[in-house]
């Protein structure tokens, strides 16, 4: 127990460190936002300075993060297996940080639906990148082209498909979670084959 509160605090204060270089912040500065000394600060960073709560909660919001981010411990299972849909061309991860988002991984061979009818609207907002080949968006009335490493990003209560133009294309989506429980709901199942999104 000893050994583990003693790695917590070391994390904590490599942590606050971090952050304070990543914003490009010197001591001062960060202490100046915090409402502390710098040399109070310096001891906190450094394991000097024993770590109090109100302090810690001040120097999160100074650090433009929460005081759990600050103190939250690594996990073990940082490496994460796909769930896998072969019938639909579908990989999904589901993201831990936030239980509603997931990434789906999908290869698409048909070109999107000819008929509107067929596209989608539904609460969420999807984020999709192009891995190979080209993707066509269709967006209400809109058209859009979508190459290779190209995204696209929208609002998914706007009527929607996806599919291929000129050969298989493969595409990364990011759903939230009233975007993917749209889809699910669309055709009672994780994947779709219809052009649509996911």
């Amino acid at each position: 127990m000893t050994q583990e509160i003693g790695d917590l605090d070391s994390l904590v204060r490599k942590r606050i460190r971090a952050l304070r270089v990543a914003q490009g912040w010197s001591l001062e500065e960060l202490a100046a936002r915090a409402n502390l000394s710098q040399s109070s600060l310096s001891r906190i960073e450094n394991g000097q300075r024993r770590l109090a709560l109100d302090q810690l909660v001040t120097l999160a919001r100074a650090l433009d993060t929460t005081l759990d981010q600050l103190v939250e411990t690594a996990t073990d299972d940082v490496v994460t297996s796909p769930m896998i849909d072969g019938t639909h061309g579908l990989m999904r991860w589901p993201v831990k940080g936030d239980p509603g988002m997931s990434v789906v991984r999908q290869r698409m061979i048909e070109p999107p639906p000819d008929n509107p009818a067929r596209m989608r609207a539904h609460p969420g907002r999807e984020w999709l990148v192009v891995l190979s080949g080209t993707a066509i968006l269709m967006l209400g009335h809109r058209r859009f082209r979508l190459e290779t490493n190209q995204a696209a990003e929208f609002p998914t209560m706007m009527p929607h498909a996806i599919g291929t133009e000129g050969g298989p294309c493969e595409i990364l989506g990011i759903f939230d979670r009233d975007a993917r429980r749209g889809h699910q709901r669309g055709n009672g199942s994780d994947g779709d084959t219809s052009g649509t999104c996911e």
